[in-house]
């Protein structure tokens, strides 16, 4: 499809793809929003008037039977994500897929090989592959800045509980519906906190280290629906790893830090607004802020672009399907009160 716009139609248009991907699409070059989907007529009849009254659909079949599409971009709760990547895939569109690709690792690596049966491009979107600073920091490791990675500690600290059910929501959310609440209902959401917001946690693990986990043990306050989680990996060059996700933090800001520990030197991220610091063994700090790094592609943009055959995806089936061993490990681990390990 060089040099053709790629047609793309939205499942799930709700409170987080009005804040982020359709103002994508619609500053990205060579894409255009060709359908959106929603089951609730009221809020959808909102998202097309804001958006330029696309194509609107209450029924995902129907917009795939009926819309004249290239891809489809699936931002519905996690367990639709795999049936509904399947459907499209079978007609030979082009996925894209907020986090997480599939709730099982036998679902992803399903839709990788139907994609590739298909000649189709099938994404994830997660944060990290798309941020400027991890692109840096990934960078730095390659290089050798910080010798081998001998551990690291990831953490995220906010206040969430509305988005699980558990609290009001603030009146002052951005986007142009209001969240529905299906992060509280362990059907739908697949898991907890670990799930939703740790995903970007493991993803920068893998993404930033290249490293695949070997053995995993979680520890989590409700397996079925967690807001609290620390999960302990053994990477594949015996690198100890640690991953915490707290989501009823009292604390009135978000936080979020990494910290990449190497023979010559140490990595650290701090945020939200991201810098990044190298320290490496008898040279000067030498730190960067996201604005000062050169811009990554939004998941949009690389997908587009990886259609159009101008560049690689970023955050392949292949990295959706190690996200989705870790995180099936992490729940048996807290389910179980055992050791998880991976086969290699």
């Amino acid at each position: 499809m060089a040099g053709q716009r790629v047609r793309i139609g939205v499942v799930g248009v709700g409170w987080f793809a009005s804040r982020r991907h359709l103002p994508e699409i619609g500053r990205s070059a060579g894409v255009e929003l060709a359908a959106i989907c929603r089951r609730n007529a009221a809020e959808l009849e909102r998202i097309a008037a804001h958006f330029g009254r696309p194509p609107a659909y209450t029924d995902y079949d129907r917009m795939l039977a009926e819309a004249e599409l290239d891809a489809v971009l699936i931002c519905t709760p996690h367990a639709l994500h795999g049936p509904q990547a399947a459907a499209a895939l079978e007609r030979g569109l082009h996925v894209l897929v907020e986090k997480p690709l599939a709730l099982s690792a036998r679902e992803a690596e399903e839709l990788a090989a139907l994609a590739r049966n298909r000649s189709c491009v099938v994404a994830v979107a997660v944060n990290p592959p798309y941020w400027a600073h991890c692109h840096a920091l990934r960078g730095w490791l390659t290089e050798g800045r910080i010798g081998e990675v001998e551990a690291v500690d990831l953490r995220w600290l906010g206040g969430v509980e509305a988005l699980y059910g558990r609290g009001p929501l603030p009146e002052n959310l951005p986007g142009v519906v209001r969240p529905s609440l299906f992060r509280g209902d362990p059907a739908l959401a697949g898991g907890g906190h670990l799930m939703d917001a740790g995903s970007h946690l493991v993803s920068e693990l893998l993404w930033v280290t290249g490293r695949r986990p070997v053995a995993i043990t979680a520890l989590m306050d409700n397996p079925a629906n967690d807001l609290c989680t620390t999960v302990a990996l053994q990477l594949d060059n015996g690198a100890m790893a640690s991953i915490t996700v707290r989501g009823d933090s009292r604390h009135p800001e978000r936080r979020v830090c990494s910290r990449y520990y190497g023979a010559a030197g140490t990595a650290a991220v701090n945020g939200m607004p991201f810098s990044i610091t190298l320290t490496a063994h008898g040279e000067p700090a030498l730190t960067q802020t996201e604005s000062d790094l050169p811009a990554a592609p939004s998941p949009v943009e690389n997908f587009v672009r990886a259609i159009q055959g101008e560049d690689d995806l970023l955050a392949p089936a292949e990295h959706g399907i190690a996200l989705a061993c870790v995180m099936e490990a992490a729940y048996e681990s807290a389910r179980s009160g055992r050791t998880v390990r991976l086969a290699r």
